[in-house]
């Protein structure tokens, strides 16, 4: 009789997610994301740039490509072309005609600002998610403004944080990642 731990449904589909998030073409986080609805996987989206654009890692998108020089932290995100993972995992689901509403959001980063508005309006009822986002602006009143803003949002879909490890946490996540 074996001992060992098996996952937890929590634990089992964000292992997918980092499956997802293994084709994640940007240079800032790596992002892996996975819908469940009636415990099945209905969609799944990583970060990148949209079909038919040059890659994030091969210099396509403006803002990645100058991130510290023409566009420091908290700026340029208009002129940014990458589809984050949940917006990707969304749009999938509305591409095909699959219904998201009630479904539970499994993602290897918290929501960002923008897309905890797409999850509320697309009617998720739960995000799992691993590692905490952080707004970066460095205006600290605009900082706590976003953070009032994006708490209004949350308090409106059940949101857990997953404690696990992440084996490619440093790959993976831009803060983690060592200076070179």
């Amino acid at each position: 009789m074996s001992t060992e731990r098996l996952p937890s449904t929590d634990e089992y589909y964000m292992g997918i997610a980092f499956a997802v998030r293994e084709k994640a073409n940007c240079t800032g986080n790596r992002v892996g994301a996975v819908i469940v609805k009636g415990n099945r996987v209905v969609s799944t989206g990583y970060n990148g740039v949209p079909e038919k654009m040059t890659n994030c890692l091969d210099g396509g998108c403006l803002r990645c490509t100058n991130p510290s020089g023409q566009f420091p932290s908290g700026t340029g995100y208009d002129l940014c072309i990458c589809v984050h993972a949940e917006q990707n995992a969304i749009l999938s689901a509305a591409r095909f005609g699959i219904a998201i509403e009630g479904a539970t959001l499994y993602t290897t980063m918290q929501p960002c600002f923008n897309c905890a508005k797409e999850m509320l309006q697309t009617k998720i009822a739960r995000v799992v998610y691993l590692h905490p986002w952080v707004p970066s602006d460095e205006d600290a009143e605009m900082d706590r403004l976003k953070k009032a803003e994006y708490a209004k949002i949350m308090a409106n879909i059940k949101q857990e944080r997953l404690v696990l490890e992440d084996p490619r946490a440093s790959w993976a996540v831009r803060s983690l990642r060592p200076s070179s």
